[in-house]
């Protein structure tokens, strides 16, 4: 029996498809994951001869297909470095302790005062103006070196918001 010609038309795009789809899932274009990148960060000069802890703000974006995590980070002038994620309830927020950060597939983690940060333990006393190197860690895209600035609170305000 034979199949009528206006049927093998869609049945042929049908099976190139899967074809076509079948080559660029296997050769790795479905659900790629990509190196992450920041761009320089900045880090705020903690207060007082002694500080406690300061923060540090970077913008990690991810051009992948795949969300990646920031699991950690470390840095020579702390103790050492914990992620922080503000939680907001009722009016306000407080800063806790959080596993991870999520940098969604092709998006960006833009840490702020607001929202999330890396916290230094007991960090050396900064200098305005002062490099500070650190290496963020990521589940899938490993370890990226990046550099902080050591700026002022009213600095840090202005270039958060994008002045």
């Amino acid at each position: 029996m034979r199949m009528p010609r206006e049927r093998l038309a869609p049945i042929g795009a049908a099976a190139l498809t899967l074809v076509v789809l079948g080559g660029w899932v296997g050769l790795g274009g479905a659900g790629r994951a990509r190196p992450v990148r920041a761009a320089p960060g900045w880090v705020l000069i903690g207060t007082g001869a002694n500080p406690a802890a300061t923060s540090a703000f970077f913008t990690v974006r991810n051009p992948g297909d795949v969300p990646d995590r920031l699991t950690g980070a470390s840095t020579s002038v702390a103790e050492r470095v914990t992620l922080s994620r503000h939680v907001h309830r009722g009016g306000g927020a407080r800063p806790a302790e959080a596993d991870a950060l999520t940098v969604p597939a092709r998006g960006e983690l833009a840490m702020d005062l607001m929202g999330a940060d890396l916290v230094l333990v007991r960090p050396e006393r900064l200098t305005e103006g002062q490099r500070v190197e650190f290496v963020l860690h990521f589940r899938r895209g490993g370890d990226l070196r990046v550099t902080a600035v050591a700026v002022t609170a009213q600095q840090l305000s202005g270039l958060l918001a994008g002045g």
